[in-house]
């Protein structure tokens, strides 16, 4: 018979080792059931989009930005934060927000006519920003809409994410008349809407992606004949307007395991008389240089500025270096984009236009700072009032 001392101490020592081994099974269990439920949520929930198989595949595979299973950037691109750079991001946004990250005022949005919208013919080229990167442009007659995010949130819930400044869009989606074709910079929330999509759908001639997104389209019921998936430096043609797709410097995926597995890309447009860029999303590089001397000069640039944070620099340019790319890209006339609409990162919701006008008045590069659905008319009106003021 075991002394009673030896008994006590074996039944304290037993015990708190059970609780410890109950409580870690249990903490291991919830884990794996939330995640089983959460990877069941994203297979079931069609907002996350599709995933490349067949021809889709195989042409991305052939890509020669394509390896080991993903897309790479054009440059050496570490979007590793380190643990020190997380904890930094996470004492930002628990302990040190910045002030005015979203207006405590209702912004000013013009309204479109359904009417002269349907009308409209190839006298002009008129661009109208929707906030964030979103462009309706007439050009030639036809009508594009560049990264079409015209939903509330830019997220995959409906109740959960960042929320749209403004309560209204220019116009809504219902009263848009035919659109000859949809330019999709990338797979992100904030550029890729399942709800716009959807919308969109019956009054869309076609749509031009990069390579992979085309997947995503398909699930939402995009037939394949309406999408054309492009390379960096592929081109396409609709209508005597040209399509190429150009580098950019960022990322995709829209969950958690299907990050840079679509391409993301910019955007050259190109009409009868006038040249466009359009950035997407991206961090500053040497390919704007290239883009400028195979396309350039352009008659305006639409470009990222907004979102940024010293921590993702490689991805997201800083204001000053959305000036140096629009001289990059041999630019008449720029427009900084992607602020706006949504706080996506820690700046207040005004930095971004108010150090990008301030540089650009330091370089004399030509800027317009329309009202959101107020038109750009390309040699005619050109909107320069510091509205967020």
């Amino acid at each position: 018979m075991l002394p009673s001392t030896f008994t006590e101490q074996k039944n304290v020592y037993f015990w708190p080792m059970t609780l410890k081994k109950i409580t870690s099974y249990a903490l291991l269990s919830l884990l794996l059931i939330s995640g089983a439920a959460g990877c069941s949520f994203m297979h079931l929930s069609p907002q996350f989009g599709g995933e490349a198989k067949g021809e889709r595949l195989k042409l991305m595979q052939a890509s020669p930005n394509y390896e080991d299973g993903i897309f790479h950037n054009p440059v050496p691109t570490n979007m590793d934060m380190g643990f020190g750079g997380i904890v930094k991001m996470i004492n930002s946004r628990l302990f040190d927000k910045t002030e005015n990250q979203a207006p405590d005022w209702q912004l000013p949005v013009e309204k479109l006519d359904p009417g002269r919208l349907a009308s409209a013919q190839d006298t002009a080229t008129v661009l109208t920003w929707f906030g964030h990167s979103t462009f309706l442009i007439e050009l030639d007659g036809k009508r594009l809409l560049v990264d079409p995010m015209l939903g509330e949130r830019a997220s995959p819930l409906s109740f959960l994410g960042p929320k749209r400044f403004t309560d209204e869009l220019p116009i809504t989606i219902e009263d848009l008349p035919f659109i000859d074709a949809v330019l999709i910079s990338h797979d992100h929330y904030d550029h890729l809407d399942y709800g716009s999509i959807k919308k969109l759908a019956e009054k869309t001639g076609h749509f031009y992606v990069a390579l992979g997104v085309g997947a995503h389209l398909e699930r939402w019921d995009i037939p394949a004949e309406k999408i054309t998936e492009l390379d960096w430096w592929d081109e396409a043609e609709l209508a005597g307007i040209t399509f190429v797709a150009t580098p950019a410097r960022h990322f995709s995926g829209r969950g958690i395991s299907d990050r840079m597995k679509t391409l993301w890309t910019s955007w050259v447009i190109q009409g009868k008389n006038e040249k466009i860029f359009f950035s997407g999303d991206t961090g500053y590089f040497d390919g704007f240089k290239e883009i400028g001397e195979r396309y350039g000069p352009f008659d305006i640039t639409l470009l990222e500025c907004g979102q940024y944070n010293e921590l993702w620099q490689s991805i997201h340019m800083m204001p000053e270096e959305t000036v140096q790319a629009h001289l990059d890209l041999k630019g008449k006339l720029m427009m900084p984009i992607h602020w706006g609409a949504f706080t996506l990162a820690m700046h207040s919701w005004t930095d971004p236009i108010e150090r990008v006008t301030k540089k650009a008045r330091e370089l004399n590069v030509p800027t317009t700072t329309p009202r959101i659905g107020e038109p750009i008319i390309l040699n005619r009106s050109i909107p320069k009032s510091q509205w967020w003021e």
